[in-house]
């Protein structure tokens, strides 16, 4: 099993990655506050994976009240967050009940955000079993909802008491799922990991294929560089850089799924073609070479992703990105590449760069 920690003190916390994890009730145990957990998962993990982990609980003798929601990036919001409140109080769950997300980033984002504010606080943790939520959601605390006007715009930051990543509900993720979820690991080769950049293009194949030892070592190399990146800039307040680079792409990415609507493009495909938008921005401010924009698309490319936007229009890219989190004082703050593996974070990006770019990313 490949165990690391994201070191914050006294809220420091393991994340676990192996197969088999969901019947390891054992590994659970010692983060429950209670011998009482709820669980919250969809109407898509549930009948696959529901039974097993509450079984390995119940053999323990923790109680599980199971909590089901509707699947989708279009369900996460108020309405959902309603039925896990429901839930809790259906089943005078109290503060020492542990919520325990079973899903991916949506059920994570929900359930914590529902843990965040549930009698002002109750234990939280993560079990994902997408590979976007496995390298990226899963860690770091982040929580929250979807506003028509702008993705996850409401929200806490709650830290969860364990992450166990099971590498084996990979096996029944489907391909464009799993293509979604290599957006976000090839992310973090670029903005700051150089030899993984490689690794991946050496290796891509073979994730695609889904070789579970390499599965493994891309989902444990994600988490160790949020995990450091988390651990010196929790709140994202760092002026310059810090966890803000995370961002690379999701920029753009936000404006294309708010502006689709929620669910038609995945998270990790807007978050492929805002990558792209951000690659070529950074070509036409000098910084990268037509060799490094070729290079990246080939990459995303290969893992099955878009590397086109959806014309939106370029106005209407910059009212929906204007709604950003990253937007501080009025000036839009974007994340761009100094070099392959260098993220950097930019205020003052000429709009007329910002138009190009998009528009050359962009088709009907």
């Amino acid at each position: 099993m490949r165990r690391l920690n994201l070191a914050l003190a006294e809220r420091s916390y393991p994340i676990l990655i192996d197969g088999g994890l969901l019947s390891r009730a054992d590994l659970i145990l010692p983060f429950l506050n209670s011998a009482r957990v709820a669980l919250v998962s969809n109407t898509t993990v549930a009948p696959l994976y529901l039974d097993v982990l509450a079984a390995a609980l119940e053999k323990v003798g923790v109680g599980v009240t199971p909590i089901i929601l509707p699947d989708g990036e279009a369900h996460k919001n108020w309405e959902s967050l309603n039925l896990i409140y429901d839930g809790l109080l259906a089943t005078r769950c109290d503060r020492s009940t542990t919520v325990v997300a079973l899903g991916g980033g949506v059920i994570g984002d929900l359930a914590g955000f529902a843990a965040a504010t549930y009698q002002r606080g109750v234990p939280f943790i993560q079990i994902p079993t997408t590979l976007l939520s496995q390298v990226d959601s899963s860690v770091g605390g982040k929580t929250g909802i979807n506003h028509p006007r702008g993705k996850n715009m409401v929200g806490a930051f709650w830290q969860p008491k364990l992450v166990l990543a099971d590498t084996d509900t990979l096996k029944t993720l489907p391909d464009r799922e799993l293509s979604a979820g290599l957006a976000e690991v090839i992310k973090y080769g670029l903005i700051r990991d150089l030899p993984f950049l490689a690794w991946l293009e050496a290796n891509m194949d073979g994730l695609l294929a889904r070789d579970t030892e390499l599965l493994a070592h891309a989902i444990e190399r994600s988490c160790a560089n949020k995990a450091e990146v988390v651990a010196a800039d929790e709140y994202e307040t760092a002026r310059d850089g810090g966890r803000a680079l995370l961002n690379l792409g999701h920029t753009f990415g936000h404006a294309i799924e708010t502006g689709v609507g929620y669910g038609e493009w995945l998270h990790g495909e807007a978050v492929a073609a805002g990558t792209m938008m951000a690659v070529e921005l950074s070509h036409r401010l000098g910084w990268l070479s037509a060799a490094d924009v070729g290079r990246v698309r080939t990459l995303l490319q290969r893992a099955g992703l878009p590397v086109i936007g959806p014309d939106l229009g370029a106005a209407r890219y910059l009212d929906l990105m204007s709604h950003d989190k990253k937007v501080v004082a009025g000036s839009l703050r974007l994340v761009l590449l100094k070099a392959l593996g260098e993220a950097v974070t930019c205020a003052d990006t000429p709009r007329d760069e910002i138009v190009a770019a998009i528009e050359s990313c962009c088709r009907e």
